[in-house]
């Protein structure tokens, strides 16, 4: 069979601003040089870097996460978000690969909350157990709607109420924070989320969320580089000026991403599932799907993208290789910026 042929991601809109979300310094220079030279240079800082596993369901799988996760530190990402599911079914599970994150490695975690059908003291003890921890940073999300939900009878039907709580339990343990900040996340959708009526209601869900304390947005997937553009272009226009970072999941399995499309509406291309499914073994597969993955990063961050977020499905692998293909130092970038210009 000849060789596949690589398919490539639609050319990238025109760039746009994004506010750059916070990423780690380059190490300092080389000895020798004086403190008053090191505070005076400007910063050097590379597109923030995450990415998302979803906690254990056996003592064996947890056995395999903790390897990904020693193979994911590796590569100095900013964080890692933990997944939970709605109702807190697996609650005890998400603190088992938080206590894992934060006491045997030097990762950061952002925690997922979900809000739906969700009372007001379970959230309260949720958020209190990830503080007493040391958690700091927290994706707080509607999560999916369970079939026997009753809207009239929920607490929090939407995410900007967990924001807001996050916030209230945040003010009420100042002294244990120390004066700082938890950093809240919420979700954004390049592609019109399945509920919504239309695009325009997710960018004034989004801008709700903002102007209810969120710090930055995850995005949903996406195919296209002008998805993402034109969704950052919409939220500037309303006013939401938070740091939306786009998510990207490795395109290597068709499989995956049919099962995607299914349960979020957003469909991979056509010609990249052909191409994926027609490969002549694994190794072209993953080969397709890298560059497919890459080229899309790349669309993004050229237009001014705040960093990237990989959806790994707990499978390290296909992370790096796309990782490794991209070199983030591409777009490391020096700050130039006052110090305290929070801008």
């Amino acid at each position: 069979m000849p060789p596949t042929k690589l398919v490539t991601p639609p050319a990238t809109a025109p760039p746009v601003t994004a506010p750059s979300a916070p990423a780690p310094s380059a190490p300092a220079a080389a000895t020798g040089t004086s403190a008053v030279a090191l505070l005076d240079a400007p910063p050097r800082r590379r597109p923030a870097l995450s990415y998302e596993l979803f906690p254990a369901r056996s003592g064996a799988s947890f056995e395999r996460l903790q390897q990904t996760v020693a193979q994911l530190e590796q590569t100095a990402p900013d964080y890692v978000s933990v997944t939970s599911r709605t109702g807190y079914q697996n609650f005890a599970r998400v603190l088992e690969l938080t206590d894992h994150v934060l006491g045997e490695t030097r990762l950061r975690p952002l925690v997922h909350l979900t809000s739906v059908g969700a009372r007001r003291q379970h959230l309260v003890a949720g958020i209190e157990a990830l503080l007493d921890r040391g958690v700091r940073g927290i994706l707080a999300l509607r999560g999916d709607v369970p079939e026997d939900h009753v809207p009239e009878e929920d607490e929090f039907p939407f995410a900007r109420y967990l924001v807001e709580l996050i916030r209230e339990v945040e003010r009420d343990r100042s002294a244990l924070l120390a004066g700082g900040r938890i950093a809240v996340g919420v979700a954004a959708y390049p592609v019109r989320h399945p509920e919504s009526p239309t695009r325009q209601h997710d960018i004034e869900v989004l801008v709700s969320k903002a102007r209810s304390g969120a710090d930055f947005a995850i995005t949903q997937v996406f195919f296209d580089p002008a998805a993402y553009c034109d969704l950052v272009a919409r939220a500037r226009r309303a006013g939401a000026d938070i740091p939306l970072v786009p998510g990207f999941v490795p395109a290597t399995d068709p499989a995956r991403l049919q099962r995607l499309a299914e349960l979020s509406g957003v469909h991979a291309p056509r010609e990249l599932l052909h191409a994926l499914e027609t490969a002549r073994d694994e190794t072209d597969r993953r080969r397709i799907g890298t560059r497919f993955t890459v080229d899309l990063i790349r669309g993004v961050l050229d237009a001014g993208a705040p960093g990237l977020h990989l959806y790994t499905f707990n499978r390290h692998a296909e992370a790096l290789d796309v990782l490794e293909a991209l070199d983030l130092g591409q777009w490391t970038t020096t700050d130039t910026r006052h110090i305290g210009d929070p801008r």
